[in-house]
């Protein structure tokens, strides 16, 4: 059960870092959960040590864990996008 929660919590944030970057339009649901989950990792590495929380990937579902985790989703989308386009939008 925690496996579905997991991938249904990782798609939302994907896909809310989605529109805030405003790649939802190329983006399915599939890509959304795997920004989703990704970047919640990499908010992991970087975010999650200044905040003294942990991340989705954790099991952590509190407010702070979301956020860390959404804010890794939109720093995964920027580095895509400045690497594919030249610039981060």
């Amino acid at each position: 059960m925690g496996f579905i929660i997991w991938l249904v919590i990782g798609g939302v944030l994907g896909w809310l870092a989605s529109i805030v970057m405003r790649t939802d339009a190329q983006q399915g649901m599939f890509l959304n959960v795997v920004v989703g989950i990704i970047g919640a990792v990499l908010g992991g590495l970087i975010l999650a040590p200044m905040f003294g929380s942990g991340t989705i990937n954790d099991g952590d579902y509190g407010v702070v864990s979301l956020g860390v985790s959404f804010l890794g989703a939109i720093v995964l989308l920027a580095i895509v996008n400045l690497l594919f386009r030249g610039r981060a939008r």
